[in-house]
């Protein structure tokens, strides 16, 4: 083995550590944030459908620009400064509550910067990941990040709901911010070199730039189809994502403890569904693999309404598992198809304008399923929404019905060498 590829061994497993505490720091903070709204702010329906907005709109305010500007740079640092940012953005809640000033406006505020950041976070990291690892390595190196951030959901939940209930959600929310900035720390140490993109002479042409990632997307069948499925997907999870936390405390009676053991004990299917695609996508083929995921998991999500308290609460763990299995597989596939076939001087481009187009529709879920839980109640919104995941998959079914494998999917690969 050459000392280059021990570096790229190395420093992907960088790249692996330091997603592992961002996203355990994440997950804790997942649980803390709304229980914040919920407990100490005592949200309403509408008012934490506001603050899970907050943190998606970025997507759509600033995710096609961030496109075109992270292609013009190295990601790495565009990487470091967002952890950086997201730490900083989280600190601020628990100062303010030492001083007796937390307000529902600043967890909204706090919720979108720490959204901005997630944007260019994404982007880049999508884009900078064939760099570490190679375009051969793509699905294996994605199924492994997917692993090890999986277990953060794993032990995340439950955590953070014990810390809730021993600290407070204030203080849990400092986690995530030491987390952000420990993960900056692993990026930093990683030392494979990154090829600085090609500089034009002539000013930024943003709105050029912009439509040529757009426009590689709308020529390919396949991406098209993964936008709409994923979309309609987030629509849904938005909108049960407003009233879920609402549903758990005041319908089924749980306490924070207990909340972050049910999630936590149904998301120990993300980590499995993340270390199996590379097997699934051998056995039922790489893109057939993408709609299956969807299609045999979908329809479970209707069990998490169907709960009542007592013991039937262990119908949102079958739900959340079964979901979180489904969607993790299809995230994964469709992801490395992604990196596979687009040029690397437009991926940046590309990765902006899917994560626009897919998670446009997720403050619009929010805000949805703040709504709807005011008009016609929790549970018959959580209804809803899992009868939108479970007819989600018929997008991607449609376009990739018939293909067995990414290699067949020429109409693809045409857009490709077009793009």
């Amino acid at each position: 083995m050459s000392d280059s590829q021990r570096w790229r061994q190395l420093d992907f497993r960088l790249l692996l550590i330091g997603q592992t505490i961002s996203q355990f720091g994440a997950q804790v903070s997942g649980v803390a944030v709304p229980l914040l709204a919920v407990l100490v702010l005592d949200a309403s329906p509408a008012a934490l459908g506001l603050v899970t907005a907050a943190g998606t709109v970025a997507f759509t305010l600033v995710g096609l620009p961030a496109g075109a500007w992270i292609d013009r740079r190295r990601r790495r640092p565009v990487l470091i400064g967002s952890e950086l940012a997201r730490a900083v953005a989280l600190a601020t809640l628990p100062l303010s509550a030492v001083f007796g000033l937390l307000t529902m406006t600043q967890l909204i505020i706090v919720s979108f910067l720490v959204g901005v950041a997630r944007v260019f976070f994404d982007v880049g990291y999508q884009s900078y990941l064939p760099s570490i690892i190679g375009n051969d390595r793509l699905l294996t190196g994605n199924a492994a990040i997917e692993t090890v951030r999986a277990s953060g959901q794993v032990l995340g939940p439950g955590i953070g709901g014990w810390l809730v209930a021993t600290a407070g959600a204030v203080n849990v929310v400092l986690m995530q911010a030491m987390t952000s900035a420990l993960s900056a720390g692993s990026l930093v140490a990683i030392r494979t070199s990154e090829l600085a993109p090609d500089q034009s002479p002539e000013p930024p042409r943003w709105r050029t730039e912009i439509k040529e990632g757009l426009v590689f997307v709308a020529r390919s069948p396949s991406l098209r189809a993964i936008a709409l499925t994923s979309a309609t997907g987030n629509l849904a999870f938005a909108t049960a994502a407003s009233v879920s936390f609402i549903f758990l405390v005041r319908t089924l009676l749980l306490s924070p403890r207990l909340i972050g053991l049910l999630l936590a004990a149904g998301s120990v299917t993300a980590m499995a569904g993340a270390a199996l695609t590379p097997l699934l996508a051998r056995r039922f083929g790489s893109a057939r693999i993408i709609w299956l995921a969807l299609a045999a998991t979908g329809p479970l999500a209707l069990l998490t309404p169907l709960a009542q308290p007592g013991w039937s609460v262990i119908l949102v763990a079958v739900g959340t598992a079964a979901g979180e299995f489904g969607q993790i597989v299809y995230a994964i596939s469709s992801l490395s198809l992604r990196q596979r076939f687009c040029p690397p001087q437009l991926l940046g481009r590309v990765n902006a304008t899917m994560r626009f187009l897919i998670m446009g529709l997720f403050p619009l879920g929010a805000a949805l399923g703040g709504i709807l839980g005011e008009l016609v109640g929790i549970r018959a919104t959580l209804l809803i929404a899992g009868a939108i995941v479970a007819v989600s998959p018929v997008p991607v079914y449609l376009a990739l019905r018939g293909v067995r494998d990414a290699d067949e999917l020429h109409a693809d690969r045409q857009a490709g060498s077009t793009g």
